[in-house]
């Protein structure tokens, strides 16, 4: 059994940027956020990042899954036991395939490994009991937002911008009393993100990603290319909705015949015109659009969003908070709202046909 009261809860996250994993300690009753407490950061390694690419597609059983997720336990492991104190942990895994309505979700690594490695409860699989009842399974953020718009004094609407592989938005009214209550939340996902830069960077300069965005401030935008990527489908789509990392592939082969800056300025601002059109399905207008994930080093894709959208753009270093560990901090939250029984997302969030509390315990012998 938990202990009553707030818990120190460590998280992590592994995002389908493929960068490494973020692991972040959180003092939390599920409820609040009262401290923040130490994090840190495990790269993979260009072999390690190439066996889990190898793994995108596929589901449990086959092969390049299971290879994927010996690499996924492996690093996990050896960054999380470099935290001492822990109570319980949130692991999310590696998300290689999400089919919702389909096939289902598959997020590679199993937190039972964990739990026996670390000694320490593991919560993890977060995302399958949101699919099997209808929901999308992402984006699981948006309650964790919730209570950071709290923590950080905020008393009107405002958005939280997720930028790794896809990008998500969280619309949150920190006035009502929780977030599951009705018109707290909205989430969706709202496009490729970092994912499509991050592609073209390693097959044409075998470089991970855009560093600072510097490629794409040299380049143009091919604004057909642009054009017709808004005319895809998912866009005319009402939220809650997600995507795979991969569901837009008539992107990149868009951008094939550019040039590397302007292949990079077009696929850059085709994140930043997707953010804009998700932000017309805010139920209200909000103050500020505070920006956490990696996308927020790019200096290019921060100008362009600042651009789109009629509000103040910030990263959420802004508020006090670490854009790098926030989705780690995330899971650490929503770690301990499965231990105690509360949910984890909802109909505004995932578009679940209730509130549900995703995830499983897996206790150490």
């Amino acid at each position: 059994m938990l202990k009553p009261g707030a818990l120190w809860v460590l998280g992590a996250m592994s995002g389908t940027s493929l960068d490494g994993v973020d692991a972040a300690m959180l003092l939390t009753d599920g409820e609040r956020i009262l401290e923040l407490g130490d994090s840190a950061y495990r790269p993979y390694s260009e072999a390690e990042r190439a066996v889990i690419r190898a793994g995108f597609g596929c589901w449990p059983g086959e092969a390049a899954a299971q290879a994927a997720a010996e690499v996924v336990e492996t690093a996990h492991a050896e960054l999380l036991s470099r935290f001492p104190g822990a109570d319980l942990v949130g692991f999310h895994g590696q998300t290689l395939a999400h089919d919702p309505g389909g096939r289902g979700t598959h997020q590679a690594g199993s937190g039972a490994v964990l739990a026996q490695v670390l000694g320490v409860p593991v919560v993890w699989d977060f995302r399958t009991a949101d699919v099997q009842m209808g929901g999308q399974g992402a984006p699981l953020a948006p309650f964790f937002h919730f209570a950071c718009a709290r923590r950080i004094g905020a008393d009107l609407p405002l958005a939280f911008l997720n930028l790794g592989g896809v990008g998500n938005l969280t619309w949150v009214d920190p006035r009502q009393s929780a977030p599951e209550a009705p018109g707290a939340c909205l989430a969706f996902d709202t496009g490729p993100a970092n994912a499509p830069v991050n592609d073209l960077m390693q097959a044409r300069r075998a470089l991970t990603q855009d560093e600072g965005g510097r490629l794409a401030a040299e380049g143009r935008v091919e604004e057909a290319v642009l054009e017709q990527f808004l005319r895809h489908p998912y866009f005319f789509r009402m939220p809650p909705k997600s995507l795979d990392r991969n569901a837009f592939p008539a992107l990149s082969e868009a951008v094939a015949g550019l040039s590397d800056a302007d292949a990079a300025a077009t696929l850059t601002a085709a994140c930043a015109a997707a953010v804009a059109r998700g932000a017309e399905h805010f139920p209200t207008p909000v103050s500020r659009v505070l920006v956490c994930g990696g996308g927020r080093h790019n200096a290019t894709l921060m100008a362009m969003l600042a651009e789109r959208l009629a509000c103040e753009v910030q990263p959420v270093e802004a508020v006090g908070l670490d854009g790098d560990m926030l989705e780690a901090q995330a899971f650490a939250f929503l770690a301990i709202r499965v231990a105690r029984g509360l949910p984890t997302s909802g109909p505004s969030t995932t578009g679940v046909s209730a509130l549900v509390g995703g995830g499983q315990i897996s206790r150490p012998d």
